[in-house]
């Protein structure tokens, strides 16, 4: 488990990654949908901070910080980001699409709930073969509307299978208020109709996650199923295509006053684990990590037209011919 200074580098690595993104996209050298995960950087800083590295992790469309934290490195998501074929999915996958087997994220999912079945199915090969391993997926809070939801848990707690489902509510599916489409807005009643054990966490604190975190990784790993709902919020719009029409500025101004990051640094200050001056040095060493990965993704080459179909079509008894 990574230990508290770490969590603040974590949680630093992501908003400056993000953060340089924009800019990129403002310049057009990144292209594409692009959905920021700036101001929930505590709940993937703190899951996969529990995790072990043979564990898998599936995320939303809304990945960067979960493929960085879960150890793909920021020249392969920048490249990604760039569509170059250095990327971690070769160039084909984009902002939306990250995935790297290597380092157990299976996606990058576009569809809402649509990673839900396949962190199931992960958990479930994981059990049938005997293997010492946890799956852990992350989904909005939109994705509670979604059938895949409910068969999904439903599964996960009648098979006894070794994943945790983990939802980063940030209160506005898209651009609908979470009272405006739910009935009920405590999501972990709902989960926990299914018989997995549930909880709803402060989402900004990134210590309050590990600890809950931790709990469910290790019920999951013996076999317990869990659902953690992390009450978050996002600081940027829905994606850099959207108005942000739906929510006021003022609002969006009293959750910014509890930045994860802020919090964090002051507690760490205070209980002197973070010296004077550490802050700054760790954010002088993130930028130089990304100065080095734009470098790498603008060095990268595209891939070539003649190769556009591999991965396309498989190959048949025609093939050849």
């Amino acid at each position: 488990m990574r230990d508290r200074v770490e969590l603040l580098r974590d949680m630093v690595l992501v908003r400056q990654f993000e953060e340089r993104c924009a800019r990129l996209y403002q310049e057009a050298k990144i292209r594409g949908f692009v959905h920021l995960y700036v101001g929930e950087e505590a709940v993937a800083a703190a899951v996969m901070g529990v995790l072990q590295p043979r564990d898998r992790a599936v995320a939303t469309y809304r990945d960067h910080g979960h493929a960085l934290l879960k150890g793909v490195s920021p020249e392969a998501v920048m490249a990604e980001m760039y569509g170059r074929v250095d990327g971690c999915s070769g160039g084909r996958g984009g902002s939306m699409h990250l995935f790297d087997v290597a380092h157990g994220l299976y996606g990058g999912h576009g569809i809402v709930g649509g990673g839900l079945p396949i962190a199931v199915g992960l958990a479930l090969a994981d059990k049938l073969q005997a293997r010492d391993r946890v799956t852990v997926c992350f989904f909005g809070e939109g994705a509670v509307a979604e059938g895949e939801f409910h068969e999904c848990l439903n599964l996960a707690a009648l098979w006894s299978l070794p994943v945790v489902f983990c939802c980063e509510n940030n209160l506005y599916a898209m651009g609908t208020a979470l009272e405006r489409s739910e009935a009920d807005t405590d999501l972990s009643v709902r989960a926990a109709t299914y018989g997995l054990a549930a909880w709803s966490v402060d989402g900004m604190d990134v210590d309050a996650v590990t600890h809950t975190a931790q709990r469910a990784v290790e019920m999951a790993r013996g076999g317990a199923p869990c659902f953690v709902e992390c009450r978050t919020y996002r600081f940027r719009a829905h994606s850099m295509y959207d108005p942000e029409l739906y929510r006021d500025r003022a609002e969006v101004e009293r959750w910014r006053e509890r930045d994860p990051i802020d919090l964090h640094r002051t507690r760490l200050e205070a209980s002197g684990d973070l010296e004077p001056g550490a802050f700054d040095a760790m954010r002088a060493g993130v930028d130089a990590a990304i100065d080095r990965a734009v470098a790498f993704a603008e060095s990268s080459g595209l891939e070539p037209l003649d190769q556009l179909t591999r991965h396309v079509y498989a190959a048949g008894p025609e093939a050849g011919r």
